[in-house]
């Protein structure tokens, strides 16, 4: 074999070790984990009811009801780069919202949640849309504790934001959000991954 010849091979060979060793790190990489739980105060609910709109939690969230407390929705994260405390970045969310008017027949589906850490909103994709829309804001008494790479969230009060008021009331064909309206509370834990 010639100096070329073997000079080549030591090259491929290099770089298929790099190759196979960059993609078994990538593979162990562990995904950020967490859940943001957002609760629906058993006002919200009533009031929603007698304005015939119903908010549903879609899969991958999961949801509970207690007499006490309201509904539950936990979404899970599923991504993000963000670091709470220091209020920037992005956490992604699993599973969607469904917004119904019962009076109307209308509908509007959200998909890919996020919470946008530096604007403080929740966001999601209207169905067929690619833009994000603000839903939610995290306010009352809130809490951010922990560090970059772990961290949570609480919020006494979630109201919904103007621009998903008025999305929603454009949407559904209803006058029932309003910005500022209280929601309920959020509960936001995320885990960076690795």
């Amino acid at each position: 074999m010639s100096r070329t010849s073997a000079r080549l091979a030591a090259v491929a060979t290099a770089v298929v070790l790099a190759t196979t060793g960059a993609a078994t790190s990538a593979t162990a990489a562990t995904p950020a984990t967490g859940s943001a739980v957002v609760n629906e105060s058993n006002t919200f609910l009533i009031n929603s009811l007698s304005a015939g709109v119903m908010v549903f939690a879609l899969p991958t969230a999961t949801g509970s009801y207690d007499s006490a407390t309201g509904l539950s929705a936990a979404f899970p994260v599923t991504g993000g780069a963000a670091n709470l405390p220091g209020y920037y970045g992005d956490v992604q969310l699993g599973g969607g919202l469904l917004f119904i008017n019962l009076r109307t027949g209308k509908t509007a589906v959200f998909k890919n949640l996020s919470f946008n850490v530096g604007n403080w909103q929740i966001t999601g994709v209207p169905q067929g849309g690619t833009t994000p829309v603000a839903l939610l804001d995290p306010a009352g008494d809130t809490t951010v504790a922990g560090n970059a790479a772990a961290s949570t969230l609480t919020a006494s009060d979630l109201q919904v934001d103007e621009e998903g008021a008025k999305y929603l009331d454009t949407k559904l064909n209803t006058s029932f959000f309003t910005a500022g309206q209280s929601v309920g509370s959020l509960n936001l834990t995320f885990k960076a991954g690795s």
